[in-house]
Order: structure tokens, then sequence, then C-alpha cells
């Protein structure tokens, strides 16, 4: 059995994320949890609409791990592949 120490301990923004999950872009459907952070696979470009509704497109760096709280990322306008999140 796994023992964690900080399993009462509410996670604040500058905590480590707990998980991690594929990201498929998707033009009508929010993520199912708002992410941490972003990690791409190979270079492009992310459309995303951060957790405030606000929307842009970001270039991401192969193997980049990035800070942003996002709630969609667009198929439409990502050419950036292999997304994965961490929330």
């Amino acid at each position: 059995m796994i023992i964690d120490k900080f399993s009462g301990v509410a996670a604040g923004l500058s905590a480590p994320a707990g998980t991690i999950f594929t990201i498929e872009p998707d033009d009508a459907a929010d993520l199912p949890i708002l992410t941490r952070a972003i990690n791409v696979a190979r270079s492009g470009d992310l459309r995303v609409t951060m957790a405030d509704g606000t929307t842009g497109t970001l270039f991401l760096a192969a193997g980049s791990l990035v800070d942003l709280r996002v709630r969609r990322v667009w198929a439409t306008g990502t050419s950036a592949e292999g997304i994965c999140g961490l929330s």
C-alpha cells in the first residue's frame, strides 16, 4: 500500500500535478479536467481556451512542459501532436 503523506493537504496551484491524461483536440467540447500544465510530443501550434474563457494560439516545442490552465484544446488551429494534460 502506498502512503501519501499529503493526502489531507489541499493542493494549491504551486503544488505538483497529480493526474496525467491524453488530450484529443475537439472544437465542440471542453476537457474533463482543467489543466495545470500541458506537454506535447511533437512541436506545433496549440489553439486553446484558457480557464478564464479567453482563446488564443501558442507554439509549443516538443518535450516542453508549459504551465497553462486550459479548459479546451481546439482541433482547428492545433498542429501539435501527442498532447498530454497534467492536473
